[in-house]
């Protein structure tokens, strides 16, 4: 006779002991036998997310079900993925004063019929982009601002990829410059650092490219001295761009600490608790380049 499986049904409230906090509900999480206690559940979830500073954890409309055990069945239905970057289309403009993008056919689907001899119904496209580095949402590699620094192709993977990750909230509402108080609670060792400011909501329009928010030099010092190992903003420059001694790029780069800019869709994730992704092109003497940047947390959710 098969056992049963259950499963809790739960929602929770996370507060956090330097501020803020995170929500969920209706989640739902695989356990063994018929019941598990709160205090069992919220070090789940501490653990499971991955959180930091946590003050107080409330399980809310706990409720135990008969279901069958979903990560057991299919891990990959349990992970959940975030698309933290701008989409690249032709004409578009990421920095004032750069070309935007040509994306265009290099062959296409018709003429691809006619130059191959394709059978019926066969056809392809092998498109083509005309672009600096420095388009949609991009990494800056210590060889954009250093000769001799590191270039995209000599970037660790382990550095760019499936990084612990955290969120700091620095509304633009509040002040552009972004100092050292941001992040003074926070472990940044080894995690990637987000700034989420909020100013990607005028992507795609004039007011993007002026008055932006930034990190200041003292911010980029203390992050470079506690060893971050990625630093990203969804804003047009992670330096104000007024100041000409670009004095964040040139510490964490020197610090061979990648920097992320023109980030977007910050605001759903929470704290702590998932892995960041940014990956460029393995190009060799080249500094910046676009990437497919994202988050990924596999707390089990319906």
């Amino acid at each position: 006779m098969a056992v049963s499986q259950h499963r809790v049904r739960f929602d929770f409230e996370v507060e956090f002991s330097n501020g803020g906090g995170i929500q969920g509900q209706d989640f739902r999480l695989d356990i063994e036998g018929q019941g598990i206690g709160d205090d069992a559940l919220a070090a789940y979830i501490v653990r499971d997310l991955r959180l930091l500073m946590v003050g107080k954890v409330r399980i809310l409309r706990k409720e135990i079900i008969r279901e069958p055990h979903k990560r057991a069945k299919s891990p990959a239905g349990a992970r959940r993925f975030v698309d933290l970057s701008h989409e690249v289309e032709n004409g578009m403009v990421t920095y004032r004063g750069l070309p935007a993008p040509l994306v265009c056919d290099f062959l296409s689907r018709e003429d691809s019929r006619e130059r191959f001899g394709l059978a019926p119904g066969v056809e392809f496209q092998i498109g083509r982009i005309d672009m600096v580095a420095n388009t949609g949402t991009y990494m800056d590699s210590p060889f954009h601002r250093y000769a001799d620094g590191a270039d995209l192709a000599q970037l660790p993977l382990e550095g760019l990829a499936n990084v612990a990750a955290l969120v700091v909230r620095a509304p633009y509402a509040r002040g552009r410059a972004v100092g050292p108080a941001a992040f003074a609670d926070l472990d940044v060792r080894g995690r990637a650092v987000l700034v989420h400011t909020g100013w990607d909501a005028h992507w795609r329009t004039d007011r993007y490219f002026g008055g932006n928010p930034f990190l200041t030099a003292d911010a980029a010092q203390d992050l470079a001295e506690r060893g971050a190992a990625v630093v990203g903003i969804d804003s047009l420059n992670i330096d104000d761009p007024g100041d000409p001694q670009r004095p964040v790029h040139s510490t964490l780069l020197g610090a061979g600490i990648p920097i992320v800019e023109h980030l977007c869709g910050l605001a759903p994730l929470p704290a702590a608790g998932f892995r960041f992704s940014a990956v460029p092109v393995k190009v060799r003497a080249f500094g910046t380049f676009p990437v497919r940047a994202y988050a990924d947390f596999g707390f089990d959710a319906p």
